[in-house]
């Protein structure tokens, strides 16, 4: 819910307007009311009689914090039910339970409660009351919760979440609460929940046009309201304020419209991703009765069949990348600070998109995409009624009775979101697809999606055309933008055979041919890496991750990222890789230490670089210049290897822009910690990677020490999580102590007071350990 719920700002830019909002928040008091609802719940681990029962005892539950997935805490098993798709991680049914109370001086309120997410087929009572079920785990929703309250009396919610139906995904889902929780509180006539819709219709660097449409539905009396809107820019300076009027019927419902006019606006695009307010205030009279606040952007974005996408009247490439909603060690509770680091990582190798694979995501990520710039393909189903290996027990079983509401539920949340640029109904839908019977299934899907938002286009990710004839039997003609999932050649075929089609590459390898594609052809609109990082799920034991990633569970560059960075990045780059083993066999790795100095001897190496030269060094002699291929291959050499160094140096027009170089590294001798955030609050979502890297005693990496590392946290902080990003790592994530994998370990940690300091410690048998300090600051702009 976009609603007055303030954030700590992402940049500099946000600050000005955030402490506008938060000044504003007094006069907001007595109208809309948003609690933090994540703290004090009572847990079990399974299956309860009774637990929904207001006196049921609870006393001897876990009392935890959300959100919270139990399934990540393991243990990993290859026997689990979840299989494959599931990682070997526990499912099961879990209970969670909550005592509060309310005011009698709110009595005549509404309340509501929002679910940003639970994992899965959750039920929800309050004092007993049934509120309702939601087989979708990855959905947004919520309750009224009015006619059932006590006030000045104790109130019981109970939720009850079940993941035992296995095997229910493909990849890893998570259990329990796994999202955020509200309670909300307005008057009797107020905004109707995701009633209010920003588009900017027109969008110039002169002009911009807002349109704004709020729905506002009347449980109290007749009478005539006001609706007042400012719009505030990013230096929360208001640069236009509009009102109208007028009169609502008990229990009626009416739309406000408004089209509001600024001069020479702030676009948003990737470069400055530029946001907007719409402070939202409804008026019974001189009386504030409800207020919203909407983030939005101003932008122009278009599919054009002949060249692709263009933004602001700039066409670009769609440079994306698939993420699954797991964020590694934490599982799908995901810390919206571990986003950022990955986000920040995806930004540096020239990624500008995200395709939400295969579901909705937690509302923040999208603020996050909003505020840094990324494009995104929202997408809402995995499956439709026919199943898929691994996840034979999942979505595919309530697509028929949910699809609507759930297909409604999750346009109508995110469409004030200026990142989200097209919507995807479905990945590699085995279903019927044949026309037009078939194609009966997607239009009814396009038809809900645009009944909610008609501004973007809709797309699916096609399995296979050439099986299912999609290109040839009417089906691909229809659609707005033609999506497709790899045999990239197929859908330049189909172009080609039809230039009139909008096309775009859903689902792409890491391959250099997948990438010329998107080059070559102008009217490629854009790609989506398999995948931005690795994810749980989708692995055959002893692996418990899928490894597709550009970067690892643990953050860590890994081949593909870093040669995409020298075809996305806009900076001047070099990287080095060579063979792990001798004469060309092996995985590349970033290192210039061998597992065996005796038996390794010719190394192929290769540079990746967009620099139009490179020149390699062994031990600082050269080992010869290559210029930039036009197809954007690697610069090779074979290289007899020597102890010392390798440096590559890349040159622009003759002068030095980029260089890397390794040293070999000699025996471990002690560990060195870094912090990805130096500052932190006493917020969940706030976290600091801290990497522990084991090095020689001249500092260099050891790139096979496997030594084991133990954390240790001291001060006003915890450890969250560990991790070392190895597939086949079994290792329990929430213990202090995690085997080096490539030399590294990483923790996770969040502050458990409101100011002090964290001093985490990194040690292991034999080595010289490493300590280091995160402050814990009350207020913290980032």
């Amino acid at each position: 819910m976009k609603c007055f719920y303030l954030k700590k700002p992402q940049n500099l830019q946000s600050v000005f307007l955030f402490l506008f909002l938060a000044l504003a928040t007094n006069a907001f008091s007595q109208a809309r009311k948003i609690i933090n609802f994540d703290n004090g719940w009572q847990f079990i681990k399974e299956d309860v009689s009774g637990a929904e029962n207001p006196a049921f005892n609870d006393k001897q539950w876990q009392t935890l914090n959300v959100p919270h997935d139990w399934s990540i805490e393991g243990p990993y098993d290859r026997a689990n039910p979840s299989g494959r798709g599931g990682g070997y991680l526990p499912s099961g049914i879990g209970w969670y339970r909550k005592t509060f109370e309310i005011s009698k001086a709110d009595a005549n309120k509404m309340c509501s409660i929002e679910f940003d997410g639970i994992m899965a087929n959750s039920d929800v009572w309050i004092n007993g009351k049934h509120l309702g079920k939601r087989p979708y785990g990855y959905i947004s929703f919520s309750y009224d919760l009015t006619p059932y309250l006590n006030f000045d009396k104790p109130n019981v919610i109970a939720v009850r979440a079940d993941n035992s139906i296995q095997p229910a995904s493909r990849y890893y889902t998570g259990a329990g609460i796994y999202r955020h929780v509200r309670l909300v509180s307005v008057s009797p006539t107020h905004f109707k929940h995701w009633g209010t819709f920003v588009t900017t219709p027109t969008a110039t660097a002169a002009k911009g046009i807002i349109n704004i449409k709020s729905e506002v539905e009347n449980k109290g009396t007749a009478g005539d309201y006001k609706l007042q809107i400012d719009i505030i820019d990013s230096k929360g300076k208001i640069v236009k304020t509009v009102e109208s009027q007028k009169n609502i019927g008990a229990n009626g419902s009416v739309s406000f419209a408004q089209d509001i006019e600024i001069t020479n606006p702030k676009l948003w695009n990737v470069e400055e991703p530029n946001l907007y307010s719409a402070v939202t205030k409804l008026y019974s009279g001189k009386t504030l009765i409800d207020n919203q606040t909407i983030s939005f952007g101003i932008k122009k974005a278009d599919f054009k069949a002949e060249s692709g996408f263009w933004l602001n009247e700039k066409n670009i490439k769609l440079k994306g990348v698939c993420l699954h909603h797991d964020g590694g060690a934490v599982g799908a509770a995901v810390p919206l600070g571990v986003w950022k680091e990955r986000f920040k990582k995806l930004k540096e190798v020239g990624v500008n998109a995200i395709r939400t694979s295969h579901n909705p995501v937690a509302p923040e990520f999208l603020d996050l995409c909003d505020q840094l710039g990324f494009m995104v393909m929202d997408e809402t189903f995995d499956t439709w009624t026919a199943a898929k290996h691994n996840g034979e027990q999942g979505y595919n079983l309530y697509f028929k009775d949910w699809w609507e509401q759930d297909t409604r539920d999750m346009v109508l949340r995110d469409r004030n979101h200026p990142s989200i640029v097209i919507y995807s109904i479905g990945n590699e839908i085995h279903d019927d697809l044949s026309y037009p019977e078939g194609y009966k299934a997607y239009k009814m899907q396009e038809d809900v999606v645009k009944k909610y938002d008609e501004t973007r286009p809709v797309t699916m990710a096609l399995f296979r055309p050439a099986n299912s004839k999609v290109y040839l039997s009417g089906f691909a003609e229809h659609m707005d933008v033609v999506g497709q999932n790899y045999r990239e050649n197929e859908l330049i075929a189909a172009h080609e055979a039809h230039p009139n089609w909008k096309v775009i590459g859903t689902e792409n390898t890491h391959v250099i041919s997948r990438w010329l594609a998107l080059r070559d052809k102008p009217y490629m609109a854009g790609q989506f890496l398999w995948t931005g990082y690795d994810y749980l799920g989708e692995a055959d034991w002893p692996e418990t991750t899928n490894n597709q990633g550009l970067f690892d569970r643990a953050g860590n560059w890994k081949q593909q990222s870093l040669q995409r960075d020298s075809w996305w990045s806009p900076e001047p780059v070099v990287h080095i890789v060579r063979k792990s083993e001798n004469a060309g066999e092996g995985n590349w790795v970033g290192d210039w230490t061998p597992n065996d100095f005796d038996t390794y001897d010719n190394a192929k190496v290769n540079v990746y670089s967009n620099c139009d030269e490179v020149e390699l060094f062994l031990n600082e002699k050269s080992l010869g210049t290559v210029k930039k291929p036009a197809d954007d291959s690697p610069r090779e050499w074979n290289v007899t290897f020597e102890k010392g160094t390798i440096k590559a140096i890349g040159k622009n027009n003759g002068k030095v822009v980029a260089q890397e170089e390794f040293e070999s590294a000699g025996k471990p001798a002690k560990i060195v910690i870094s912090k990805s955030n130096p500052a932190l609050s006493n917020n969940w979502d706030d976290v600091s990677f801290i990497t522990a890297t084991i090095v020689d005693d001249k500092g260099v990496r050891c790139a096979n020490a496997d030594n084991l590392i133990k954390f240790s946290v001291s001060g006003a902080g915890k450890i969250i999580a560990t991790d070392n990003g190895n597939i086949i790592s079994h290792e329990d994530y929430l213990s202090p102590e995690k085997r080096a994998f490539s030399g590294k370990a990483i923790a996770i940690i969040r502050a458990t007071q409101d100011t002090g300091k964290i001093e985490i410690k990194a040690s292991a048998e034999g080595l010289e350990g490493g300590t280091i300090t995160v402050e814990v600051v009350s207020e913290k702009m980032n």
